[in-house]
């Protein structure tokens, strides 16, 4: 995982979600497949899963004024106030190895996550 100056803030309240260079890699390249101009990362926290809360990222193209956005690596990251809250400080990189593909993202505000990864509490 690298951790560039855009990732970090000093002295300031933490980004709701930053990306890593692979990550914004990653989805760089998943947007170039989508050929549809205007879209961005929406991180969300929604009710459910196996531990209370689970995940959501997925392309999108409507952005509401209170939504927080940030820009990493050229990706712009859209997040809602409510999961922004949830959210606040994670990081959300990408890995290719052996042993998968997938992007993970590190909470600190989880107390709790489920076996799959993909929920928390």
């Amino acid at each position: 995982m690298t951790i560039t100056a855009s990732t970090v803030k000093i002295g300031k309240k933490p980004d709701p979600v930053t990306l890593t260079d692979a990550a914004a890699a990653k989805v760089l390249d998943l947007l170039a497949q989508e050929r549809e101009e205007g879209l961005f990362l929406r991180v969300a926290v929604t009710p459910g899963g196996c531990s209370g809360y689970s995940y959501e990222m997925f392309f999108d193209s409507v952005k509401e004024d209170e939504d927080f956005e940030r820009e990493f690596g050229g990706v712009k990251v859209v997040i809602d106030p409510e999961s922004a809250k949830l959210l606040s400080g994670s990081m959300l990189d990408y890995e290719d190895s052996l042993q998968g593909a997938g992007f993970h993202l590190t909470n600190p505000n989880a107390t709790r996550t489920c076996g799959c990864g993909s929920s928390f509490s």
